[in-house]
């Protein structure tokens, strides 16, 4: 183990350290520190929980306060690009946190708040700008802001912000940037577009590779549950009633997904909430505050909104969705047991998800543990899991298996009418019927948006039962009128048509 005293580190950067209980640097610390002292170029591969941020912030501090300048209107001395609110605003903390005791100005910019106050800031003078690409290339094309200034660049999260389609954005600021500067590139995965970039960026950079690319954190205890898809939000909800569960980040792959399984937790009782990059930045800090101080058990994330998370005490982490890239398995389930605890991750899998979790396996080079107690185990899932089969060939992401709901309607374009739901077949029109003008935008038989799904629950929707009508005209067309009736049909919304006798 490293102590920070022996890092190089100065005085007034020791006593902060000292005044946050850390004595002792963590690998990612120890290994990189030292090397940005010396001015030297740094490729970082750490997960989330390894003091990375702290690792960087640091020697920037010592750097800055030791190579004294004066500080240019609207050009700042270091920059530091990462892809979400959140996590720039954690940073901006890291540095208020660590350089209280040196007069070293800071800023954070980022969308979804007005920009006047980011703008006056920088027009001050800032030694240290913490950016989104969004916003930040909306001041320079205003004007408000230059880069020609920048002696220490660093790209947070390289990984995701090329998830995120930033890469043009990155390669705009790069372009920008004085060829003489420090660079510092962290990345929790090294997809080969990472390589790429930091081979485009980084001068001679020195490799800090803390826990080895895709292993898993040894004091996790992993169990999978084999679940129907339709049945997931009900299992959510009853591993939750687990008071053990006090802090719980769930994982959707989805928006609208996400927001979806934070309804349902509320309405069974289990205080929870959604963070998401559709969500506002006064909801997304309202959120995270609540959780943070234990107002919440429970907050649903997607992947790119949980970058920002830097939150101590989490128990458990729940895939609800499994991630369609391994990596980021490990990334999620780094979330919990950090700073020396034990931690629980449990993953959700039903059957287009089994592909998924046998990559996870071989990627981790261990089996996952199956539990089978759960009231809602499926049995064909964990055989298809078992086999030496090939898995269903999973949905692409983002696709409708999301939707948590194996008989919800398939997705449809904005503006197209949906499909009514299944019903019996209704005899041909006359040919003069045919004739009838329709009204504009309403197809002759189509169904209001909203009807096919009238009397469900519009965070559980799954099918109502169907009823046989006898004219009383309560069924499921409404309106006082009854569906018209299929030839040989013992009623009029049976669930499904007969097959016609042979004889």
């Amino acid at each position: 183990m490293t102590e920070f005293s022996g890092l190089g580190l100065i005085e007034p950067l020791l006593r902060a350290v000292a005044e946050e209980g850390y004595a002792t640097a963590t690998p990612i610390q120890a290994g990189t520190i030292p090397l940005l002292l010396a001015g030297r170029d740094v490729l970082g591969l750490a997960q989330t929980g390894t003091g990375k941020t702290a690792a960087f912030t640091l020697p920037m501090l010592q750097r800055l306060f030791q190579n004294k300048k004066r500080v240019a209107n609207k050009a700042p001395r270091a920059l530091i690009l990462t892809p979400t609110r959140e996590l720039a605003l954690q940073i901006g903390d890291s540095f208020s946190t660590y350089g209280r005791h040196l007069p070293i100005r800071r800023t954070v910019i980022h969308g979804g708040v007005g920009q006047s106050p980011q703008v006056a800031a920088i027009a001050r003078g800032t030694e240290v700008l913490i950016a989104t690409p969004g916003r930040l290339l909306d001041l320079m094309a205003q004007n408000h802001l230059r880069l020609d200034a920048i002696e220490l660049f660093v790209l947070d999260e390289a990984d995701r912000m090329l998830d995120m389609g930033f890469i043009r954005d990155v390669r705009k600021v790069v372009a920008v940037l004085p060829k003489e500067r420090q660079t510092l590139l962290f990345s929790a995965t090294m997809p080969d577009a990472v390589v790429e970039l930091a081979n485009s960026i980084l001068t001679d950079a020195e490799r800090v590779e803390v826990t080895p690319q895709s292993t898993t954190v040894e004091r996790i205890n992993q169990r999978v549950l084999f679940v129907d898809r339709a049945d997931k939000r009900r299992l959510l909800a009853d591993l939750l009633e687990d008071e053990a569960m006090e802090r719980t980040i769930v994982f959707a792959r989805t928006k609208h997904g996400a927001d979806r399984i934070a309804d349902h937790l509320k309405k069974a009782g289990i205080a929870a909430d959604a963070i998401h990059g559709d969500k506002s930045q006064s909801a997304r800090v309202r959120a995270l505050e609540s959780f943070r101080n234990g107002e919440l058990r429970a907050l649903v994330a997607t992947d790119i909104a949980a970058r920002g998370i830097d939150i101590d005490g989490i128990s458990h982490v729940i895939n609800f969705d499994l991630p369609n890239e391994p990596e980021s398995y490990v990334h999620r389930i780094g979330r919990t047991a950090r700073a020396g605890t034990e931690g629980s991750a449990v993953s959700f899998c039903d059957l287009e998800e089994v592909g998924y979790l046998k990559d996870i396996e071989k990627t981790i080079r261990q089996p996952i543990p199956a539990d089978t107690g759960h009231p809602y185990h499926a049995v064909e899932v964990a055989e298809v899991h078992a086999s030496s089969k090939r898995p269903p060939k999973p949905k692409a992401p983002g696709s409708n298996r999301n939707q948590n709901n194996r008989n919800q309607q398939p997705a449809r374009p904005t503006g197209t009418a949906p499909k009514a739901a299944p019903r019996s077949a209704a005899p041909k029109p006359a040919p003069q019927a045919a004739k009838t003008p329709q009204k504009a935008g309403k197809p002759a038989g189509a169904l209001r948006p909203d009807s096919a799904r009238s009397d469900q629950n519009r965070h559980d929707r799954r099918p109502a039962p169907h009823a046989v009508s006898h004219g009383s005209g309560h069924g499921a067309n409404g309106g006082g009128k009854q569906a018209p009736r299929a030839a040989g049909t013992p009623g009029g919304n049976t669930p499904m048509r007969r097959k016609p006798s042979a004889a």
